[in-house]
């Protein structure tokens, strides 16, 4: 079972403050009218209005900050190896595509649209509970291919450059398959760090990304369950664009990559 974070905290602070709230118009100063009568000078407040009235500011302020601003997430898979490994603690930018509501998730500022070749975390379509990481290939009316381990977007093929083997002390804390080859992918104008294994092959085939849609795919090509699997994301689930890691930590293999914090995604 997934625990909807934003619905906890969006409730918590609605609580909270309610309860401050209420306090403050119609009970305290009855409070203190009942105290000043009985020659008290300390006024005791009930348990729910303390913890209330000291939690609803932090609270107040966490809610607007990963809403509206920056947002943590934590990456569990190799599907972006090379780009992100297992382990990564990334930020992820909320205001570039639009401010949008809290677990609603409606935009009601619009800022900026995705632009191919960022690196976005979305809801999975099919399970919203679920929050992916990948990056966008293709934008709404493209003709996406990928065939024989090679991109095709609207007829132009996607070049890719390098070819060099991906050794384990490159990853620190991941150990590749040995037939892992790196290469450098011009997406567009937005060159990038992609891998492929000569012993594998992901999948494969032509799609057309409808209005309102986005095609993604996992740097990992041939070990990233994507677009080509579940389909297109729809532009009401995407959460924000991944700007920078500022952790690397494994927690099944108790390692940590030092050299990654603070380093930016491209």
């Amino acid at each position: 079972m997934n625990l909807d974070f934003a619905l906890v905290l969006v409730v918590l602070t609605l609580l909270t403050g309610l309860i401050w709230l209420a306090d403050h118009l119609f009970f305290r100063a009855r409070r203190i009218q009942r105290a000043e009568r009985a020659g008290k000078i300390e006024v005791n407040e009930p348990a729910a209005v303390e913890y209330s009235r000291s939690l609803f500011p932090v609270l107040f302020a966490v809610l607007i900050f990963r809403s509206f601003l920056f947002e943590p997430f934590k990456i569990p898979s190799g599907s972006m190896i090379p780009t992100l490994l297992v382990g990564d603690f990334i930020v992820v930018n909320k205001f570039n595509y639009g401010l949008r509501l809290p677990v609603l998730n409606n935009k009601f500022v619009p800022i900026g649209d995705p632009e191919r070749g960022d690196v976005i975390v979305f809801r999975h379509p099919a399970e919203p509970g679920v929050t992916l990481v990948k990056r966008l290939v293709g934008l709404p009316g493209d003709r996406v291919v990928y065939r024989n381990k090679q991109l095709t977007i609207n007829g132009e093929v996607m070049t890719i450059q390098g070819g060099a083997p991906l050794a384990s002390g490159d990853l620190k804390c991941s150990t590749p398959r040995r037939d892992a080859v790196r290469y450098r992918e011009d997406l567009g104008g937005k060159r990038h760090d992609i891998l492929l294994h000569t012993g594998m092959r992901g999948p494969e085939g032509e799609w057309v990304v409808p209005e309102g849609h986005y095609f993604m795919m996992g740097d990992n090509r041939d070990q990233s369950v994507d677009s080509r699997s579940w389909g297109f994301a729809p532009e009401e689930n995407i959460m924000g664009r991944a700007v920078a890691t500022w952790l690397n930590f494994d927690f099944n293999q108790g390692c940590a990559d030092w050299g990654r914090v603070g380093e930016g995604i491209e």
